[in-house]
């Protein structure tokens, strides 16, 4: 079964740098563990996380530093929208880590697949969770009531402000202060995915310090 549900909530007692680091951290503990789940995860998940690139989650959690900003609001335009970018990046690979551990509650509910444009008619079978692009990835974790209001608010905002990247015509890219409450939620959100994966020991659950 899918893991129950939590609702991130932001992480005011330590600085923004401090929050990046244990982003890193998590994110890097977790590629360590999950790039290499053969004989512990399910054939079909082992394999599609073996393929998959968590060491560049590892790589753009380090580069959240570049657009770290004191005051925060000292941010141009074009940076912050590269931060959004870089952020949503990361809540996708991590929504699509979830659902590739979890591979086999993922796949066996079509309706909720259906209702997230992730299944594939013309083949009869449900879209792999690591080419699903973010808009499928949010309506399926909603659907499913897996990061709680809180979790699926965030997503959303990320979500619409990484796709000003996209945009030629005006888009809201929020601030500074904005993008790094944002970053705050996600450390919150990937601990609860973290602590919602299944490990042999707790020695092999990543840890944040």
């Amino acid at each position: 079964m899918f893991p129950e549900i939590f609702e991130p909530k932001s992480d005011e007692e330590l600085s923004i740098g401090q929050v990046v680091e244990r982003i890193v951290r998590l994110n890097a503990g977790l590629n360590e563990f999950w790039s290499k789940a053969d004989g512990w995860a399910p054939v079909k998940a082992a394999g599609l996380l073996g393929k998959s690139r968590l060491d560049w989650q590892v790589s753009l959690s380090a580069s959240l530093r570049h657009w770290l900003r004191e005051p925060a609001d000292a941010i141009s335009d074009g940076d912050l929208i590269l931060a959004w970018a870089t952020l949503g990046s990361l809540v996708e690979g991590t929504l699509k880590l979830l659902l590739s551990v979890y591979h086999h509650d993922y796949q066996s509910d079509l309706d909720a697949l259906k209702a997230s444009n992730a299944y594939d008619h013309k083949k009869g079978q449900p879209k792999s969770p690591d080419g699903l692009q973010l808009q499928r990835l949010r309506l399926f974790v909603k659907g499913h009531g897996l990061l709680g209001l809180d979790g699926d608010e965030l997503v959303e905002l990320v979500q619409a402000r990484r796709n000003a990247i996209h945009a030629f015509e005006d888009r809201p890219i929020g601030t500074g202060a904005e993008f790094q409450m944002a970053v705050r939620g996600y450390l919150t959100l990937l601990r609860g995915v973290n602590n919602r994966l299944p490990y042999p020991d707790e020695i092999y659950k990543p840890r944040e310090l």
